[in-house]
């Protein structure tokens, strides 16, 4: 198959997985309380009010010049004021889980998509190769995005289970954490390989891994 095309394609997948990923933070923020995302015109699948030059693109293009077996990155991020939340804490930690959630959907209901497919014997092995690929993008970008790292979802979630006699540490965390990110970036999402592949093999078709 065409590699342009694939890397076309995969380049696309991650564009709109990460607006739905960023969508799915504003929209449960306002079913919270909080209209920021909103009056922003943040809860909109126009890739324009979303791309971030660095995630939507120099991050991509790296890790495919170094041949990652998965592309990802970020949008930027969607805007929310703890002020007008009910339960700031509580409700930070679900306004970051809600991303990595969309991810996840996404890659459990093109899973599904697959195993009906494969059922009844309707698609080829190009098709197969798209809707894994789908799948595989957004596995990688739940699991990333719930490392326990400002700025990503994990770091909230972290942060709202956390006891409030840890506040320093979460100072000094959210102070360093863009350049422990990269750090693991470029270093450390090697080992988040075996676990993506864990579970792509129980959703995906198995044409990628």
């Amino acid at each position: 198959m065409d590699q342009i095309l694939i890397l076309v394609f995969q380049l696309i997948v991650l564009l709109f997985s990460v607006i739905i990923h960023e969508v799915s933070h504003g929209a449960v923020a306002y079913k919270l309380g909080d209209s920021t995302a909103k009056d922003a015109g943040r809860l909109t699948l126009n890739p324009i009010k979303h791309l971030d030059f660095f995630g939507s693109f120099l991050l991509p293009l790296a890790l495919f010049l170094i041949k990652s077996p998965v592309l990802f990155g970020w949008a930027k991020p969607v805007p929310f004021n703890p002020l007008y939340l009910r339960n700031p804490r509580r409700d930070s930690g679900l306004i970051g889980l809600a991303g990595p959630a969309s991810n996840f959907s996404l890659a459990i209901v093109f899973g599904l998509l697959a195993k009906l497919l494969m059922i009844f014997g309707l698609a080829s092995a190009s098709l197969f190769i798209f809707i894994d690929i789908i799948i595989l993008i957004n596995i990688a970008l739940g699991i990333f995005n719930l490392l326990p790292i400002p700025p990503l979802d994990g770091s909230k979630v972290l942060f709202m289970v956390l006891p409030r006699s840890t506040e320093n540490f979460q100072i000094m965390l959210e102070r360093y954490g863009f350049f422990i990110l990269l750090f693991f970036i470029f270093f450390g999402f090697q080992f988040l390989i075996p676990l993506i592949g864990f579970i792509y093999r129980f959703l995906g078709s198995g044409m990628l891994m």
